[in-house]
């Protein structure tokens, strides 16, 4: 199993807080920071092969997730149209070292402990969602028929919940939404998200939602985010 961790975006929304650094190096509590967190908790779950894309401050990036000295083995791939494309393109860039069981997550995710543990030890592909969550306008929705998850994007809003990016495939699975992935990009589709490869393959596997109700699990998209975690955390 590897971990495939998504860190090639501006992080625009953040403000002075990716000014001069990736948005994965928002500082948490105590010097902590959301990149540091996510690493400790991986190598907790006993995964130790990571794939990480990034795109500005990738330098900067790699010499601080090197300065916490944890035995990870981590292939960094940058993506140098990261202003251009979306993390599709990133995960295309990276396909090489993909082919596996995977956990996949944004780097702006910050979660408990349990909820990483539950999405690692799924004996089932599955994505993060929260039935208690109120549905988000402009966030993730996993849109749900017969207990499993048909369609996940920010546009849907019948038969949904709230959705967050953190996903187990197993790596039959992952082949099938990675060739989506590599279709998509080599037909020039390299500004949507992700998830419009998935939504074309869900019928191909069977992806099930891990409801996380009311525990922790939230991008930190802005100032306001980061706010509400940090008194999470607390």
């Amino acid at each position: 199993m590897k971990a495939l961790i998504l860190n090639s975006g501006l992080g625009k929304r953040m403000g002075k807080y990716t000014a001069e650094a990736p948005k994965c190096m928002v500082p948490l509590l105590c010097g902590d920071t959301i990149v540091a967190r996510q690493l400790r908790l991986i190598q907790k779950m006993g995964i130790h092969e990571v794939v990480m894309t990034t795109g500005p401050y990738a330098e900067l990036l790699e010499n601080y997730i090197k300065s916490l000295g944890l035995s990870l083995a981590i292939q960094y791939v940058n993506n140098p149209r990261y202003q251009e494309t979306n993390y599709i393109y990133s995960i295309y860039l990276a396909g090489e070292y993909l082919h596996s069981e995977m956990i996949l997550l944004h780097g702006d995710l910050v979660f408990e402990e349990e909820v990483l543990r539950r999405v690692t030890e799924a004996k089932q592909d599955c994505m993060a969602v929260s039935s208690t969550v109120e549905l988000p306008e402009k966030d993730f929705k996993a849109v749900i028929k017969n207990g499993r998850i048909q369609a996940v994007g920010i546009e849907f809003m019948q038969d949904c919940v709230a959705a967050q990016p953190l996903y187990h495939f197993s790596q039959e699975a992952w082949e099938i939404w990675l060739n989506q992935i590599i279709s998509f990009c080599e037909a020039g589709e390299v500004t949507c998200y992700a998830e419009n490869a998935l939504n074309q393959v869900t019928d191909q596997m069977k992806l099930y939602p891990y409801d996380f109700k009311e525990m922790l699990c939230q991008e930190v998209d802005k100032e306001e985010d980061l706010l509400a975690v940090r008194a999470l955390l607390k």
